[in-house]
């Protein structure tokens, strides 16, 4: 039954179950509901926990990323997207990659303090820095909590390259700081539109803002001087993939410099909670759609393949590939984003070379 009409679906979230961890040894069970510790199949309310990092950092060798370097301020992100491939991560916490994803938000409030120390290494040479490489820097409680703000701060003050994934419009409030950043070509902004569909936005990622503010945050940005293009990821073939050629050119209408995009995969926990939901949100397509993404994954959902798990291969994938590059070069021919600088670099006085 499409959850419009279901009683059980919970709106406003995007997983409907929560799966099992694999590196819990002991697995909850409902056939005995009266013997559990807490509730597991039930909207709560979404729970803050206060991490105490050492490092903030995280470095990568991965070939399928553009970037070496990146900080995620939170891990877990209310915005519920359903196909988002950080949910995996949340198992290393002890929590599931469902329910528990949206509801259990770890936050680092030291993360600029961290930052700084990092910058100040001995010998040090500047890459760029990704917000965020999981989980979105401007969700909602960065609103109260501002700790992206304060990373926008120390880069600026190091004048220290970075680059910005968001699909929140909060972004817009620390257009100050990007601004000064923009004008030595210290930041790259990266807006994530999946649909414009608001149907199918609401059910994809629930707690996001719409596509139409999307794109005014695309438009605010540009004609702030702040270089921004659009994210269109993921594509999900039969669900999104029809609306590659009028997301770009709304995105090139608001002044967007460049597109890309990412094929959906369905890594570990991810499969289940997106079979879960698809079934139950578009009934008539859910094993159509299913099939298409494994048909971009060598028959499966789940792939692991370097330089193949976000790109996908085969006829379906090569269709969306060949779409997105056709409206590419008809909407946003002879635009680019600038390159960051990394000349601009500034330790703080005296203290490379004295921190460790």
């Amino acid at each position: 039954m499409p959850f419009e009409n279901n009683d059980d679906y919970f709106k406003g979230r995007g997983a409907q179950i929560n799966t099992h961890n694999k590196f819990l040894k002991n697995k909850y069970v409902t056939e005995h509901i009266e013997g559990l510790d807490e509730i597991l199949y039930e909207n709560t309310a979404t729970q803050i926990i206060e991490a105490h990092p050492k490092s903030i950092v995280s470095v990568s060798d991965s070939p399928d990323i553009s970037f070496s370097y990146s900080i995620n301020p939170y891990q877990g992100c209310e915005h519920g997207c359903l196909y988002c491939y950080a949910r995996n991560a949340h198992e290393y916490l002890g929590f599931s990659a469902g329910l528990d994803f949206e509801r259990k938000i770890v936050v680092k409030k030291n993360a600029a303090e961290l930052l700084e120390k990092f910058l100040n290494k001995s010998g040090y040479k500047p890459l760029p820095i990704m917000l965020s490489g999981n989980t979105d820097c401007y969700q909602p409680i960065e609103r109260k909590l501002k700790i992206t703000r304060s990373l926008l701060e120390v880069f600026l003050k190091y004048k220290h390259p970075v680059s910005i994934i968001s699909k929140n419009n909060l972004i817009v409030r620390d257009i100050d700081i990007l601004k000064e950043l923009a004008k030595l070509d210290l930041v790259q902004v990266n807006v994530t539109i999946t649909s414009l569909n608001e149907s199918l936005r609401q059910k994809l990622e629930p707690r996001t803002v719409t596509a139409k503010t999307k794109l005014m945050v695309i438009n605010k940005l540009t004609s702030n001087g702040i270089p921004a293009r659009v994210m269109m990821g993921p594509i999900i073939p039969g669900l999104n993939s029809d609306e590659i050629p009028a997301l770009i050119k709304a995105a090139a209408d608001q002044g967007a410099l460049g597109a890309i995009f990412t094929l959906i995969r369905l890594n570990g926990a991810i499969g289940e909670i997106f079979s879960d939901w698809i079934h139950k949100a578009y009934p008539d397509r859910a094993e159509k759609v299913l099939n298409l993404i494994a048909s971009c994954h060598g028959g499966k959902l789940n792939d692991s393949r370097w330089g193949n798990r976000m790109r996908g291969d085969g006829k379906v994938a090569e269709s969306i590939h060949q779409l997105f590059k056709i409206s590419v070069n008809r909407f946003l021919k002879g635009r680019s984003m600038p390159a960051l600088n990394l000349n601009h670099f500034t330790p703080a006085a005296g203290k490379q070379g004295k921190l460790f």
